[in-house]
C-alpha cells in the first residue's frame, strides 16, 4: 500500500470519537463507551490479569497488556511474548493490513493434539505509532477463551475483529449488522 493509498484508507473513517451518534449506550459508574475512544487509535496499557485458555489450560497469562483503543470497537488486548507459551503458537498462512498499526501475522493456538487456527495475531513491524505491541500478540476470543481479571470475554461479531468485550465496556460495537459504514 503506498502512501497516497494509506492515506485514503486513514481518512474514509468518519467516526473519530468527539461525539457519541444516537444510539450509543450511556456509560455507567466504572464503564467506558467505545465512542469515547479516538481515532486514530492509542495503546494503553492495563495491568489487570489477562489470560488465555484452551481447553482449560493456560496458554498466556500477563499483568502487562496494551491495550488498543479505537473508536467503534472494543478493546484489542495484545500481549507480551514471553507471556505467552511459544510451544502453542504455529504460524499459520495468510496476512491482513490495518491501516493504523501495519501488515498482521497469524498463528494457530495448539493444545497437544488440538489446535485453533488463526486465534492470534501480532505485527512483527508495525508503523511508527504501534511500536509499543510489536510482537505482541492478540487472540481472538470467539476461538479460543480469554478472560480478564477472571471475566470471560465475549467476542466482537463480525468474525474479523478481535475486540473483547467485558461488562465495564458499553456499544454498540463496529462489527455488529449494519455497522460497515463505521
Amino acid at each position: 500500500m503506498d502512501k497516497d493509498d494509506l492515506k485514503r484508507a486513514r481518512g474514509a473513517w468518519q467516526l473519530r470519537g468527539q461525539a457519541r451518534p444516537r444510539g450509543a449506550v450511556e456509560p455507567g459508574p466504572g464503564q467506558e463507551s467505545v465512542w469515547d475512544y479516538p481515532r486514530p487509535p492509542i495503546i494503553v496499557a492495563d495491568a489487570r490479569l489477562v489470560q488465555v485458555k484452551l481447553d482449560g489450560r493456560l496458554i498466556a497469562e500477563t499483568r502487562a497488556a496494551q491495550r488498543v483503543l479505537e473508536t467503534a470497537s472494543p478493546p484489542t488486548f495484545y500481549l507480551p511474548p514471553d507471556a505467552v507459551r511459544g510451544d502453542c503458537l504455529r504460524p499459520a498462512g495468510g496476512s491482513s493490513f490495518c491501516e493504523w498499526k501495519g501488515r498482521a501475522r497469524y498463528f494457530d493456538v495448539c493444545v497437544d493434539e488440538h489446535c485453533v487456527e488463526n486465534a492470534a495475531w501480532s505485527y512483527p513491524e508495525p508503523f511508527a505509532e504501534f511500536t509499543a505491541i510489536r510482537n505482541c500478540l492478540a487472540f481472538y476470543p470467539h476461538r479460543i477463551a480469554c478472560y480478564v481479571d477472571g471475566e470471560r470475554v465475549r467476542a466482537q461479531a463480525g468474525g474479523f475483529y478481535g475486540g473483547w468485550i467485558t461488562d465495564e465496556i458499553v456499544g454498540p460495537f463496529k462489527g455488529e449488522p449494519g455497522t460497515s459504514g463505521w
